[in-house]
């Protein structure tokens, strides 16, 4: 983009996401030989996620560069006056203020709660990301057409029982809630309310749990205790991608859109490779109909990156996993603990077929714990997609979507 050609953007966030996460979940849902949603967009980069400080990065460091286009230190949340972060346009604000006091439509959506860095930056800063009172107060009240996830307690005074059954944690006594209906948005929490908005609603309010849309424990804390990896009657992340994209298409406005994956982060920090590999299919499929509506709207801007590999997740498929049927040991013979379908000692994952008709098998081998630097890839399609970088810097995702957005560089 070489003139003053604006058009809309739409980034997903799939966190925690490496390579390979996506390999294992293409061979898990559509075969080894197959493609994903993901590997049909059209451009890539290896990701650098290094931080001013530190040779990684956490959720919270990692959103703000992409959402100032700077790099900070691991501890920020965001432009604070303890903590001053300029913009790479000159701004002590988001890309997301900077795009909707330039009269563009802006929303976000997320799997977790509402005040996930991922998506939180984009419209709070805070000297912590735990101080949840504050953020989430500043994200009901910033303004944005579309907001969608979780995390009613965040919203509702200590001791409140919300929508989905549990009290509020608010210590300074305020109704999120009622206060976003007082500011004129339409408030829905389940799939059900959520699909049955008319078309044509410009403000849009979305509390689908009370926490995360998901359960992130262990697979045998969550047989034990009888629960499901999401919420059944939360939308999936395809579901209020699309229904998104249709009101911010009603208002025929250039938009900024902001899409969070939380559970492929939480679960792979657990080192839960089904959960991991569940959040995993989700996010394909809201990149699916991404997709799919940057071929209906070309003026459109796909992104989308993770800021770390979570637990460095590697596919396991040696020569001693030779029986499908038989539970896989519960370490490599290195030590890295093993996950098969149910957690550890369990049977192993099977591919649906390849191009032979054969079913492979296969496990998930943990590095850690905890958020790893160094394997991640972004991947671009549709309007300035080839402008992504060969090697992108955390940072350039946002020269990437300033430019679209608004017709030329960050100055």
């Amino acid at each position: 983009n070489t003139g003053n050609e604006r058009g809309s953007v739409i980034f997903i966030h799939p966190d925690g996401s490496g390579p390979a996460m996506w390999t294992a979940m293409r061979m898990l849902e559509y075969g080894p030989d197959s493609l994903s949603n993901w590997d049909r967009l059209d451009h890539l980069g290896l990701y650098r996620s290094h931080q001013r400080n530190s040779a990684g990065t956490t959720s919270h460091a990692g959103a703000t560069a992409h959402a100032y286009g700077v790099k900070v230190d691991r501890d920020t949340y965001g432009s604070v006056p303890e903590k001053p972060v300029r913009s790479l346009s000159g701004k002590t604000h988001s890309i997301m203020i900077e795009a909707m006091r330039s009269g563009k439509a802006v929303a976000v959506i997320n799997s977790g709660h509402l005040c996930e860095p991922g998506t939180g930056v984009f419209l709070a800063s805070t000297y912590s990301r735990y101080a949840r009172d504050s953020i989430a107060a500043q994200i009901v009240e910033s303004g944005a057409d579309i907001m969608l996830g979780g995390g009613e307690v965040f919203l509702l005074p200590q001791g409140v029982i919300g929508r989905h059954g549990e009290k509020g944690r608010r210590k300074d006594g305020r109704n999120l809630i009622e206060r976003a209906r007082e500011l004129g948005y339409s408030v829905v929490f389940t799939r059900e309310e959520l699909l049955a908005l008319p078309d044509t609603t410009a403000r849009v309010f979305g509390v689908f749990a009370a926490y995360h849309t998901f359960n992130d424990l262990h697979e045998e804390t969550l047989a034990q205790k009888g629960l499901p990896e999401y919420l059944p009657d939360a939308p999936t992340l395809a579901e209020m991608t699309d229904k998104t994209l249709v009101l911010l298409a009603a208002q025929s406005r250039e938009f900024l859109l902001v899409i969070e994956e939380e559970g492929s982060d939480n679960f792979a920090n657990d080192n839960n490779a089904s959960g991991t590999l569940e959040a995993m299919r989700r996010a394909d499929g809201a990149i699916g109909v991404a997709r799919r509506f940057v071929e209906d709207h070309p003026q459109t801007l796909l992104v989308t990156a993770a800021d770390s590999d979570a637990g460095s997740p590697g596919i396991w498929a040696t020569s001693e996993l030779t029986d499908p049927a038989s539970p896989l040991p519960p370490t490599d013979e290195n030590g890295s603990p093993l996950d098969g379908v149910s957690g550890t000692e369990t049977l192993p994952f099977v591919a649906r077929p390849d191009a032979a008709g054969r079913r492979l098998p296969f496990g998930i081998a943990w590095a850690s714990g905890e958020d790893m630097a160094g394997s991640v890839i972004a991947k671009a399609h549709g309007m300035n997609a080839d402008l992504l970088p060969t090697n992108v810097d955390n940072t350039e995702i946002y020269v990437l979507m300033y430019l679209t957005l608004f017709g030329h560089p960050p100055r």
